[in-house]
């Protein structure tokens, strides 16, 4: 059956006004058979029956519950003449069939037929739901350490009521919990082996039991790692292992790779491995020596236990080094050379590894009957001998050794002296004045040059600014001044200004539709500003209308020609960007600048009603009085970002700066992605300086990006991760508790950052996989858009609203508030004709810049500044 016409609904306002309140049926009602009473449990298949006899053309019987129309109801009705002319009396069944019984579907039924301009209805029938009790949450399996509390939860509901839940552990029942539908939980102070649960669920009716839930107990993380001894080449280990409950440890596994690179450890191989190297040993006891490791070289390692039933949670990573070593081997290519009572011994550092940190050099000398002397030469690979005494020293040799802090390294052979050579220097060549003649020349040559560009500069500038300069001629022996305008950076036109900076022919012809003359922009009040550059509102004087937007200047200036052409192209690349979850760039133009070098340019953008995502979440959070954002709204948040970086994306387009302070709400609540490529904000909280490596902000950046300064887009899948969990916690700041400089280790030790309250499990598994160690493993941003919405469809739609929402965006900071029924004012009677919201006037919104969270019917609250709200003449919406 289709929906009901407008007839019937007509009819039934009337016939409620009309009837009296005491009367259900009429005296001469033509049914002769009601609805009759069905009672069962869920899934049952019942019907229920009207029957009536009429004179003249059969009416249209309508099925009612509770009173009201059932529109997709699915009924049959039959029709059967009791005599031979179409319009003698008529027998009329209408048949309801309720497949599936629910709970949705008890209440009372009655059948309506409109005859005669009267309307007629039957007697009730009634359908009541009974039956065993219905599990709305059961017992999840889960892995626990041993002897460590934990919980499980169970939900069940009748009717009929009270419903009593009761635990099993192993088929054997716990203490009883009563509870008439309501969610139970099992606190479990810690097991020791794996057992089963499960929940029974009793009412009148009689007893259903849930799934059986397995937890299975593994055992402890391991404690007290540390370091028993350290080699140059090997490292001794020991651990405390965790509790197992009845079950043995059977090995344990220990994990080590390289500090510098983490992508494995090198044991005497002749390519690192590309995973982490893994050592299984077995226990007791538990200790275990790592063999043939670099010297004087860190490493990180981790250690987890296994028993039957799986294994424990890896300890922490834990740094460790091995001890320097001696050097491999001798210093190369020694030479000593007798120049009379004087001996130069030259050599050239060791070739083979030297296991740590060169100290410096040793040298040995002795003669043939003389005692070998020692001497510690240091850095230095060149040293002078003098030798004393009146014979001269038979045989000499000289030996050679390198050494670190753990001593020294192997000699080198002894070697004799030999005669000193001294090497014939090349005559000095003659003076030549031909050349220096030829030298002086092109000196001058290139002084005149610069001379005259500089004063075809300094003249260029001036024409720029006056025109050409002022020529005096003679006319009727009178000296006559000439003015002639020449064209300069256009303040008027764009071809001009395009003309004047020197830029390619390509460049320009992209430029057209992206250049703004700079006379068209009216600046308004500064809406923020930061350390390299503000944002002020401003108006845009179109052919036929005025758009209101933000101007963006930037306090860098651009001081050559090639900053100026990228700057110039990625505007152009912005320019193309037609996505409703993407900033578009409106246009650029440039303003006269006192400092030297190019004009500064000016961004033109959209402006956005209701500021960055990060503001709102904040005030909702922080405000004056707090208002809770349905999880609907933030769902919804997300996969705009989602939506608007998978376009990027396909664009080729790599973000770098990811964050919610980074989206701006449009008046629709759309979250668009902005605040890339052209005047990127710095902001010194969100940013650390690593040694001379500009600021980047850490708790944003993929931890390959930290380590490489790599960026691509699965870098941008890892920030939308910490923007996703900065929604979910309503603006709260990533890592609490970690300062900037102690990121990179606490990722590299496999920290994350943890779920949020009352966060999805969903959501939060979502934000785990953009936070990948490898990047290949992290999911692309369409299919994060897929999941995200697949997510909001999922999720029952908002209750609407008791509070009103708005937040104040004036100069004097910005606040939130809620006003109505919640908030303790009585609810107004009647609405206000000023004010069709019946929240507060218009006068209110526009006068203090307020923006105002009315119900709606979309799924979560909207936030707008004149939802149904009509503005005072002459007044507009402020930012």
């Amino acid at each position: 059956m289709g929906r009901v016409p407008l007839a019937w609904c007509l009819a039934l306002c009337s016939w409620r006004c009309a009837a009296p309140k005491d009367t259900q049926t009429e005296v001469d009602s033509p049914f002769v058979g009601n609805p009759g009473n069905i009672t069962g449990a869920r899934g049952l298949t019942g019907t229920l029956r009207c029957e009536l006899q009429v004179q003249g053309e059969p009416p249209e019987v309508v099925w009612l519950r509770d009173g009201q129309i059932l529109e997709l109801a699915d009924n049959t009705q039959t029709q059967v003449p009791l005599g031979e002319d179409w319009q003698d009396e008529w027998k009329v069944v209408s048949q309801l069939r309720i497949s599936a019984l629910q709970l949705s579907d008890a209440g009372e039924y009655q059948c309506m037929v409109h005859l005669e301009g009267r309307t007629f209805l039957s007697r009730p029938g009634f359908v009541g739901l009974e039956g065993l009790p219905y599990f709305l949450e059961e017992p999840e399996d889960k892995a626990v350490p041993a002897d460590t509390p934990f919980n499980l939860s169970c939900q069940a509901q009748g009717p009929p009521e009270p419903v009593t839940l009761l635990w099993l552990r192993d088929a054997v029942p716990l203490s009883p919990v009563s509870g008439q539908g309501s969610q139970r939980s099992l606190h479990a102070p810690g097991l020791n082996k794996t057992s089963s649960f499960s929940c029974e669920a009793h009412n009148a009716k009689g007893v259903t039991t849930s799934r059986t839930a397995t937890i299975t107990v593994l055992p402890q993380r391991p404690s007290h790692l540390h370091v028993v001894s350290r080699q140059p080449t090997e490292l001794e280990v020991a651990w405390t292992p965790g509790l197992s409950g009845i079950y043995p440890l059977t090995h344990c596994n220990l994990q080590a790779v390289l500090s510098d690179d983490g992508v494995g450890i090198w044991l005497g191989e002749s390519d690192p491995p590309e995973e982490p190297l893994t050592l299984q040993v077995s226990v007791p006891p538990h200790q275990l020596r790592l063999e043939k490791l670099l010297p004087h070289t860190p490493y990180h390692i981790r250690v987890s236990c296994t028993s039957s039933q799986g294994p424990s949670p890896w300890t922490h990573w834990l740094p460790v080094e091995t001890t320097e070593g001696v050097p491999l081997g001798p210093p190369e290519n020694v030479s000593a050379m007798r120049n009379g009572s004087q001996v130069l011994v030259r050599w050239q550092e060791p070739r083979v590894p030297l296991q740590g940190t060169l100290l410096g050099y040793r040298l040995a000398y002795r003669g043939q009957d003389t005692p070998e002397v020692l001497m510690d030469i240091g850095l230095t690979r060149e040293v002078t001998l003098e030798l004393r005494g009146d014979r001269p020293v038979a045989n000499l040799t000289v030996s050679v050794a390198a050494y670190t802090s753990a001593g020294d390294g192997p000699w080198s052979l002894p070697v004799p002296l030999e005669p000193w050579h001294p090497v014939s220097e090349p005559p000095a060549r003659a003076f030549s004045w031909p050349w220096w003649y030829v030298l002086l020349g092109a000196l001058v040559a290139a002084a005149c040059v610069l001379i005259l560009a500089l004063f075809l500069v300094h003249r260029r500038k001036k024409e720029t600014r006056y025109g050409e300069v002022f020529e005096p001629t003679v006319e009727r022996g009178e000296l006559v001044v000439r003015y002639r305008a020449r064209q300069s950076y256009s303040r008027r036109t764009t071809e001009a200004t395009l003309n004047s900076l020197g830029i390619s022919e390509e460049l320009k012809e992209k430029l057209r539709d992206v250049m703004v003359d700079r006379h068209k922009v009216a600046l308004g009040k500064t809406l923020g500003e930061g350390e390299f550059g503000a944002v002020m509102e401003g108006q845009l004087n179109q052919d036929d209308s005025i758009l209101k937007v933000a101007v963006k200047t930037m306090k860098i200036a651009i001081c050559t020609r090639s900053e100026l052409e990228d700057f110039l192209s990625e505007a152009v690349c912005m320019k193309e960007f037609d996505h409703p979850n993407v900033m578009r760039l409106i246009g650029v133009c440039f303003q006269g600048s006192d400092r030297e070098g190019f004009p500064e340019p000016v961004v033109i953008l959209p402006f956005m009603k209701h500021g960055d995502l990060h503001s709102f979440l904040l005030y909702s959070r922080l405000g004056d009085q707090p208002v809770f954002l349905p999880t609907q709204m933030l769902v919804k948040f997300m996969a705009d970002i989602a939506s608007g970086m998978e376009y990027l994306s396909t664009k080729r387009f790599i973000h770098r700066d990811l964050a919610a302070r980074n989206c701006m709400l449009n008046e629709n609540m759309s979250v668009c992605v902005a605040d890339f490529g052209l005047s990127k904000k710095i902001y010194n909280g969100d940013y650390y300086r690593q040694g001379r490596i500009a600021k980047m902000p850490v708790k944003w950046i993929a931890i390959e990006s930290l380590a490489d300064r790599v960026y691509t887009s699965k870098s941008d899948v890892w920030s939308f991760g910490v923007t996703m969990w900065e929604i979910a916690t309503r603006g709260q700041t990533p890592y609490p508790g970690v300062e900037n400089s102690e990121i990179y280790d606490y990722l590299r030790q496999g920290n994350r950052l943890k779920q949020p309250v009352d966060c999805l499990d969903g959501l939060y598994a979502l934000m785990s996989r953009c936070w990948e160690l490898n990047p290949r493993d992290r999911p692309s941003f369409a299919e994060l858009r897929e999941d995200l919405e697949n997510t909001l469809k999922a999720l029952p739609p908002a209750q609407e609203p008791d509070e009103i929402l708005y937040v104040n965006m004036d100069e004097g900071g910005g606040h939130l508030e809620a006003r109505g029924a919640a908030g303790g004012a009585d609810p107004p009677t009647q609405p206000d004709p000023k004010d069709s919201c019946s929240c507060l006037t218009a006068a209110d919104v526009h006068s203090a810049g307020r923006y105002v969270l009315c119900p709606s019917t979309a799924p979560g609250p909207t936030l707008s500044a004149d939802r149904g709200c009509p503005a005072p003449p002459g007044q507009e919406d402020g930012a």
